[in-house]
């Protein structure tokens, strides 16, 4: 088992030769859940909207200086950032790595001022659903309805009131 001490989370543009594994994976993984090339999906938003100088950060979670997670967020709007592409490398699933991730962007959110944290998820991602659900996430539909009947599953958090738990 890695100790957290192994573990490092650094900010990296998208153009970072170490976000492909995730873009990849992301998108292999959408592509075999909801039946079409999803690849499009994470090219909807330009590179930029993830830089600092838009609102935004990559981050990833290294082990021995590979990519074993990783995350983003983007502006929603001035008081709201939106997650996106959380990600954790199929190899390293069941870890606790998403937690990480998430907890990880929370923290640089509300260091850059953020009050709220947005999102949506598929809802043919189960585990996703779990995630937000078990780290505070208020879900914004009804949790007792076939996810299917609802689209993306909206998720929102108050930054406001969370305590820091850097990773």
């Amino acid at each position: 088992m890695t100790s957290a001490t192994e573990l490092t989370v650094i900010q990296v543009p998208v153009s970072d030769p170490r976000v492909r594994p995730l873009l990849r994976e992301l998108g292999d993984e959408y592509s075999r859940r909801y039946g079409k090339d999803a690849h499009a999906e994470l090219a909807r938003y330009p590179d930029e909207e993830f830089t600092a100088s838009h609102g935004g950060v990559l981050l990833l979670l290294l082990e021995a200086g590979t990519p074993v997670a990783g995350g983003a967020f983007r502006r929603h709007d001035p008081h709201t950032a939106e997650l996106k592409r959380i990600w954790t490398h199929s190899a390293h699933r069941r870890r606790g790595l998403a937690r990480r991730v998430v907890a990880a962007l929370e923290a640089e959110a509300r260091s850059r001022g953020y009050r709220r944290v947005y999102l949506t998820t598929g809802p043919r991602q189960p585990e996703a659903r779990g995630l937000y659900l078990a780290t505070g996430y208020t879900p914004l539909f009804d949790t007792a309805a076939d996810p299917e009947s609802i689209g993306p599953l909206p998720f929102e958090k108050d930054l406001t009131h969370v305590k820091e738990n850097t990773p």
